[in-house]
């Protein structure tokens, strides 16, 4: 896997666009939290969000670098896993975020081999945890 930096403009459309999909989960979920999860860490230093439908999706999910490695996103993935009941989770994650791809591989999911380019530009992989 080949580790690269990514574009500033990339970067600063990520951000927004997590930035407003945060928004339209937390509000989904505050009307229907039997289909929508999300959970935000106090003084947003991040969030993990996701919906049921035919299948159980999670995503966006994001941590700030500075709570990383504490134990934050672990326990934000077992609240989602128990709010998932046991059902199969599929998710997407940038290809080269190694980090991200350990932390999803320690909960349980491996990947699929599927890819998709979101946007045209940031490489992803899909990532499943059977029930």
């Amino acid at each position: 896997m080949v580790v690269r930096r990514v574009p500033r403009a990339v970067r600063a459309g990520v951000r927004q666009t997590a930035a407003y999909r945060e928004r339209e989960f937390i509000e989904a979920a505050e009307r229907r939290p039997d289909l929508s999860f999300c959970r935000v860490v106090r003084s947003g230093a991040g969030f993990l969000c996701g919906r049921r439908g035919e299948t159980v999706s999670l995503g966006p999910m994001y941590l700030l670098e500075e709570v990383r490695g504490h134990g934050v996103g672990g326990r934000l993935m077992d609240e989602f896993l128990a709010w998932a009941g046991g059902a199969p989770v599929r998710l997407w994650v940038t290809e080269y975020n190694a980090g991200a791809v350990r932390f999803y591989e320690r909960h349980g999911f491996r990947a699929t081999g599927e890819r998709e380019l979101w946007r045209g530009r940031l490489p992803n992989v899909r990532m499943v945890r059977d029930a």
